[in-house]
């Protein structure tokens, strides 16, 4: 697969790990460039590891995040750029509180959509992954990923759009990544309450209310088993964000892999023929259709609908 390029946009340092990485680590393998696009450094983000909510690194928060994210970015075998915003925070509370002045939600749509676009024209990505209309969850930081990452996959390949970022590039294919299906949640709940009779994801579980499970959407399922340590060890390189004690990692590797062995994404958008799949079938590889060695024609309003 040597020549492909896959770039992925994420919100804050560790979503790329919790997002589709074990995915990521296979084509790495495979002799793929992968580049993972970080558009925040994380500043507002809580500590969620009890063993890591200690003063030095609540003083140097901005600094840890930063390491850890070159960790795991080593852990994965990727390239890895900040897009250089300001994190925006979780805004809790009934009402919101309103968000921060100068952090990323809240910037301006143009100006994010324009440095995305110099950087897909710099990198040249065949293929990018990002989030869908719900960011995966509503965190305001995610919306704005998905906004600025579907405005960019159509600007990128109009000469006429953002003049002096580069030469215009046309992405084949925009993918959103589908972390957690509730169906794979279940299966692996079932499998540990049968092992030790305790359910591990029933909170989890609970917050999912009515909403439909998103294997609903899912389009392609990439088989990556194999890279479900490097997963973790990428993961747990995120100290800050990840407790090795959380319900993560209550299912052991060795049951991931049989129970779920594959990593979900919906093709969003394509500029390459998409062939017709019956019912339950789906696509296993993001770059089928792909030539790495033909680039796609430039202009506006070049992508197809992928349905």
């Amino acid at each position: 697969m040597a020549g492909l390029r896959l770039m992925a946009v994420h919100a804050h340092p560790d979503d790329e790990a919790s997002k589709g990485s074990a995915t990521m680590a296979k084509y790495v393998a495979q002799g793929v460039t992968v580049l993972v696009e970080t558009c925040t450094g994380g500043e507002r983000g809580s500590i969620l590891n009890p063993a890591m909510d200690r003063p030095d690194v609540v003083a140097d928060l901005v600094g840890v995040r930063r390491r850890e994210m070159a960790r795991a970015a080593d852990i994965l075998g990727v390239e890895h750029h900040w897009l250089g915003f300001e994190d925006s925070g979780l805004p809790e509370g009934d009402p919101l509180p309103p968000l921060p002045p100068g952090c990323f939600a809240l910037a301006d749509d143009d100006e994010v959509t324009c440095s995305l676009v110099a950087r897909i024209r710099e990198f040249r990505p065949h293929v990018i992954i990002t989030y869908d209309e719900n960011g995966g969850y509503p965190h305001p930081d995610h919306l704005k990923v998905h906004s600025a990452s579907m405005a960019a996959y159509e600007a990128a390949a109009d000469p006429a759009r953002y003049p002096g970022t580069g030469e215009p590039w046309a992405v084949a294919k925009v993918y959103y990544t589908h972390g957690f299906p509730k169906s794979r949640l279940e299966l692996l709940d079932e499998e540990l309450f049968a092992r030790d009779g305790v359910r591990h994801f029933a909170e989890f579980l609970s917050r999912w209310g009515d909403r439909p499970d998103i294997m609903e959407r899912v389009t392609t399922r990439v088989e990556c088993a194999d890279y479900f340590e490097q997963r973790n060890s990428a993961l747990l390189a995120h100290a800050t964000q990840i407790d090795p004690n959380g319900w993560f990692f209550a299912a052991p590797v060795e049951m991931q892999q049989r129970v779920w062995p594959t990593e979900e994404f919906e093709l969003a958008a394509s500029r390459v023929a998409v062939p017709a799949r019956a019912e339950g079938e789906y696509e296993s590889d993001l770059f089928e259709g792909v030539d790495p060695y033909v680039p796609l024609p430039v202009g506006p309003s070049t992508a197809k609908d992928p349905r």
